[in-house]
């Protein structure tokens, strides 16, 4: 079983899409996705949320957590979100990085561009590493 971890700065909105989609298209006996960030907001941007909402996954309940070294311990793959030189480093994991804007106080009709653009990414990352769920 591996474990993505999606991280950026704040875990309020890309990197929560991310791990959501992940989960939702991955294969569970395969692969997992958590999300975290260095400096985490007080809650997902409602934006986000809203997004979200709309292709029917629920990110209301989510809160943006810290990424510890414990955490950080269990991923297989790091995935960082276009954070720049904010973006964590997990020494001895594999990483990448997926540049998106940040939505954050973006109109609703660009947060869904990001957020389709995130569920593009992950699809080519589970086509890639063959964990997509079975149709």
């Amino acid at each position: 079983m591996k474990t993505v971890l999606f991280a950026c700065v704040h875990n309020a909105g890309r990197s929560q899409m991310a791990a959501a989609w992940f989960n939702e298209l991955a294969d569970p006996t395969k692969a997992t996705a958590i999300s975290a960030g260095t400096a985490p907001g007080s809650r997902v941007h409602p934006q986000v949320v809203l997004a979200m909402q709309e292709t029917g996954i629920d990110l209301s309940s989510e809160e943006p957590r810290l990424l510890d070294d414990q955490l950080a311990r269990t991923a297989s793959l790091l995935i960082t979100m276009g954070c720049g030189e904010q973006c964590p480093v997990v020494p001895g994991v594999e990483r990448d990085d997926w540049p998106f804007a940040d939505p954050k106080g973006l109109p609703i009709d660009q947060v869904r561009e990001i957020r389709d653009d995130v569920r593009r990414r992950v699809e080519r990352l589970l086509a890639e590493r063959r964990w997509a769920r079975p149709a």
